[in-house]
């Protein structure tokens, strides 16, 4: 198992200088574009690798408006932040416990306990090539350097709750509920570990600087109506919408209204809003905002990435993808990897 006093020597470090140099900067920034947010997918993971707490420290000093949280769960019912409901595409899983493959090839999260999740080393994602390593966007955090770690749920919380209360901002969080069909089928009851601990940390209101998102409609049905009052809550919802072919009675004229029964607002793939077909010289900007919009629901689509092949053809360059999806669709926020690149862009458009 690896130093912790080395992790949190390297951890203070990287705070310190980081929120030393940008924070000040940033805090009028801020309450002026209060009207179109900035959500740092998985932190800031174009610079960091995802979901480690550095790459929170340094969405939250780059001026994002909410830090996003995969939520998946253990063996022994801990809650921790990861994007897969599997080990192996973002640790060393599979160089540590080789035993613990399942026959599909693959490790979940939910066959180890945190004991054993906090022995591993946590890299920027990579796919298996040959049976070698290949890091999936190749400009980003070099693996295999420095110490990254897999995060528990509340010491998310617990960091960017302490953020706020060393530098006076209101940043808030976007858990997302990981595979709650998954977690159901092996006797874990997810969604109410995740509201119950969100209880805990103080989050209790709409008015409180939190969404709650998963893709399952099934779910979001049963957390707004029974996870909810149970719990005594009520924050804010929002539906994940993947595709079309997956989604398609949301995506019709009435399904936005249907939604609003129990959701407050929507985060679609960013070709639901402009669709892929568009070309420079035609732009397609299809009904979905609005009709979120006449539904009293907000929309925050994903993702917007700066990496080789993210920006589609039909944008000048990322600036004019966001401008695009910002102020000609007219969303309320934006999932991306690239927070200061988001933060600086609405604040130049200000």
């Amino acid at each position: 198992m690896r130093s912790c006093p080395l992790n949190l020597r390297i951890f203070q470090l990287f705070g310190v200088l980081l929120m030393t140099a940008t924070v000040s900067s940033l805090l009028p920034a801020q309450s002026a574009r209060s009207e179109k947010i900035v959500i740092a997918h998985r932190g800031a993971s174009g610079y960091l690798p995802e979901h480690t707490l550095p790459a929170k420290a340094m969405a939250y000093a780059m001026g994002a408006d909410y830090i996003e949280q995969d939520v998946v769960m253990t063996k022994d019912d801990q809650l921790i932040v990861l994007h897969d409901i599997t080990l192996d595409r973002t640790t060393d899983v599979a160089d540590r416990y080789p035993q613990r493959i399942r026959d599909d090839g693959r490790f979940y999260a939910i066959d180890f306990t945190l004991e054993e999740i906090r022995t591993l080393n946590a890299s920027e994602g990579f796919n298996l090539v040959g049976g070698e390593k290949q890091q999936g966007y190749e400009q980003r955090f070099p693996m295999a350097t420095s110490s990254f770690s897999v995060p528990t749920f509340a010491e998310e919380i617990e960091l960017i709750q302490g953020l706020n209360r060393s530098t006076g901002k209101d940043v808030g969080i976007y858990p997302e509920i990981k595979s709650p069909e998954f977690h159901r089928e092996a006797g874990k009851d997810i969604s109410t570990a995740v509201v119950n601990l969100l209880k805990h940390y103080g989050y209790t209101n709409k008015s409180d600087k939190i969404y709650l998102q998963t893709f399952s409609y099934e779910e979001l049905e049963i957390i707004s109506t029974q996870v909810f009052p149970a719990a005594g809550v009520e924050l804010n919802l929002v539906q994940l919408i993947g595709s079309e072919d997956s989604y398609r009675w949301m995506l019709q004229e009435n399904g936005m209204t249907k939604l609003a029964n129990h959701a407050d607002g929507i985060g679609p793939e960013k070709g639901l809003v402009v669709s892929r077909r568009s070309t420079k010289g035609n732009i397609e900007i299809s009904e979905l905002v609005s009709r979120a919009h006449e539904a009293g629901l907000k929309v925050h689509p994903y993702t917007y990435r700066l990496d080789a092949g993210q920006v589609p053809q039909y944008a000048n360059d990322f600036d004019d993808l966001l401008r695009l999806h910002y102020f000609e669709a007219d969303i309320d926020g934006a999932f991306t990897d690239f927070p200061d690149r988001v933060v600086e862009f609405l604040k130049a458009a200000k």
